[in-house]
């Protein structure tokens, strides 16, 4: 059996909600996409709505189980592993047996895909097509695969009477017991940052080490923003005997939900060195592993275990599409917020994705609102804008904070608090009622403008999913907070689900208006905006620190704008705007050289 992966993009994690069901939705088609596992009560609502929807058993997972967020994690994974085998097994009939869904189905797939080589082959022969086609599909066809998402740094820690439980109950160390104790074969996609003691807390799982075959049932995907970070965390991991499976590069500022900005490394760059530099990985994790592995006498592989590197952020056309694959060698490409226009393929309401159709370039920005203080692409317009600021004009400011997976500030409570609550805002707005005859009355309406400014992601993010569904909302009215990355402002109307595909591999073009900027070009520009703001907000203090961290900055943007000139001068690709590409390059090689440590 030779597994043909028909499809060379996925559809990455998106918020809490937006891709909670995407494997329902999609993987039947051979799509991978990513659930978050961090919201255990969206999880257990779901599981309830696809169990009556598919008339599988189901018994609640209340919070008295000792063991509850595991527990239903585990659950819901399950569930979508039955339903999607369920879905698949139907489709690969309906390819059998009905010409016309068959055609529809190669019509999706990329030229270059040996799935739809094989297909169209066996078309082509006629003769007892139906029994070859169903042990072709047996043999080659699988699933899109079910990855599931763990944000390390979101492993708020839990207490019962006062006082503390073990480790292994703090948020993403249960998460990742659910995804290990789960029935998939998949992958734990692993963002925000390093977390060592979650990191080691995966040696407690078999499941993460080779069998006799060198085979991983489940394997570990790492978010990386640069291969310094991906050869440090690669090499922690193999030093306990486990493999990093992929590296999935993500664009610092032209990506959807929270903005990790690097020291003005450029995605094309960073790809570049993972291109010469792969091996290099490769054996480093290996020899690492083998010796971990020889340590606690566990089956050891002759041979580095396969791995992928895969790239999002920003990715809008078939060229750039094809350039990332061609040129840089990757194994698949991130579509993401363009998918938060597809209703076959992510969860989110009505009034929503109308929202996001109908926003223009100047309506998405990088915000505040994210009570973890890194910056987060977000939109106007969105309903939960309306309740935070219908509570602050009635001096009720702040989430009533139902969840608390972001309450992990420790300033005011050892147990900690979200800043979006109303419990933290209170205290804060105290304390500057405190300060009023030291401030001015401009700089209190600042802070007290910063103080209003955050959102409660846990249940914004995971609202959309209940609107969408019908399903009952308790609780204080939060509404919807999205979190697109600015590609999306390119994207003018919701897109059937066979639409975005062909358009992913360039057979139809979806754009309206294709005065759309090239994607590297994007995300250059969001990096000299970032340096200018940042050296102007420290200007008039500049400490040495800052002074050497801008310059290093500045450097890096200097050579990555000297990169693309040369690549693009080169490239085949982009023909059609290669002098206004360079052009571009010209114009913010001039503005980063003005800006004045």
């Amino acid at each position: 059996m030779s597994v043909l992966n028909p499809h060379t993009f996925h559809i990455p994690v998106m918020g809490l909600s937006y891709t909670i069901d995407s494997p329902v939705r999609v993987a039947h088609l051979g799509i991978s996409s990513v659930v978050s596992i961090t919201d255990d009560e969206l999880t257990e609502r779901m599981r309830a709505f696809y169990c009556k929807k598919f008339l599988l058993p189901y018994r609640e997972i209340t919070k008295k189980c000792s063991d509850y967020r595991a527990e239903r994690i585990k659950e819901y994974l399950n569930m979508l592993n039955e339903v999607v085998t369920q879905k698949f097994q139907q489709f690969k009939e309906e390819l059998t047996e009905n010409k016309n869904v068959l055609d529809n189905y190669i019509s999706l797939l990329p030229d270059t895909s040996e799935l739809k080589n094989g297909l169209q082959k066996l078309i082509g022969e006629g003769l007892q097509m139906k029994e070859q086609l169903k042990k072709y599909l047996t043999d080659h066809f699988t699933p899109g695969a079910i990855d599931v998402n763990i944000m390390t740094k979101v492993d708020k820690e839990h207490y019962e009477k006062g006082v503390q439980l073990p480790v292994t109950f703090n948020d993403a160390h249960a998460s990742l017991r659910g995804f290990a104790e789960s029935d998939l074969n998949s992958s734990v996609v692993l963002s925000a940052g390093m977390n060592p003691r979650l990191y080691s807390y995966f040696e407690k799982f078999p499941v993460f080490y080779p069998d006799t075959n060198g085979h991983l049932q489940k394997k570990i995907i790492l978010k990386v923003s640069d291969f310094r970070s991906a050869m440090i965390q690669g090499n922690f991991l193999a030093k306990k005997g486990l493999w990093v499976s992929e590296y999935r590069i993500e664009s610092g500022l032209n990506c959807g939900g929270h903005a990790f900005a690097t020291e003005g490394l450029l995605l094309g760059p960073i790809l570049e060195e993972f291109k010469t530099r792969k091996d290099q990985l490769i054996q480093s994790a290996h020899e690492l592993m083998v010796k971990a592995l020889e340590a606690k006498n566990l089956l050891v592989p002759q041979q580095p275990l396969d791995l992928k590197i895969t790239a999002q952020g920003g990715v809008g056309t078939a060229e750039e599409h094809n350039f990332l694959l061609d040129y840089y060698q990757i194994d698949s490409v991130g579509w993401g917020s363009p998918f938060l226009l597809v209703p076959e393929a992510t969860s989110v309401d009505e009034e929503t994705r109308n929202l996001l159709a109908k926003a223009k370039e100047e309506d998405f920005y990088l915000s505040n609102i994210s009570p973890l203080g890194v910056p987060f692409n977000t939109i106007k317009g969105m309903s939960n804008d309306f309740w935070k600021n219908k509570r602050i004009k009635e001096n009720k400011a702040g989430s009533s904070c139902p969840k608390k997976y972001l309450a992990l500030n420790k300033e005011c409570d050892p147990q900690g608090m979200c800043t979006a609550s109303k419990k933290y805002q209170d205290i804060k707005l105290a304390e500057l009622e405190q300060q009023k005859e030291t401030l001015s009355e401009k700089a209190i309406e600042q802070k007290k403008a910063e103080i209003f400014e955050k959102a409660c992601l846990c249940v914004g993010l995971a609202n959309a999913s209940y609107l969408e569904n019908g399903m009952e909302i308790k609780g204080q009215q939060q509404g919807v907070v999205i979190c697109p990355g600015p590609n999306l402002a390119y994207f003018d109307k919701i897109i059937s689900l066979a639409d975005m595909v062909k358009h992913i591999y360039g057979k139809i073009n979806i754009f309206q208006d294709n005065n759309r900027p090239n994607m590297f070009v994007k995300e250059l520009q969001m990096y000299v905006d970032h340096l200018k703001k940042g050296v102007a907000e420290c200007a008039e203090n500049m400490t040495t620190v800052q002074t050497k961290k801008w310059a290093a900055f500045k450097s890096n943007l200097q050579s990555g704008i000297d990169y693309y000139k040369e690549l693009f001068a080169q490239s085949n690709f982009f023909t059609n705007e290669k002098e206004q590409i360079q052009q571009q390059l010209d114009m913010y090689r001039l503005q980063v050289n003005e800006v004045k440590l």
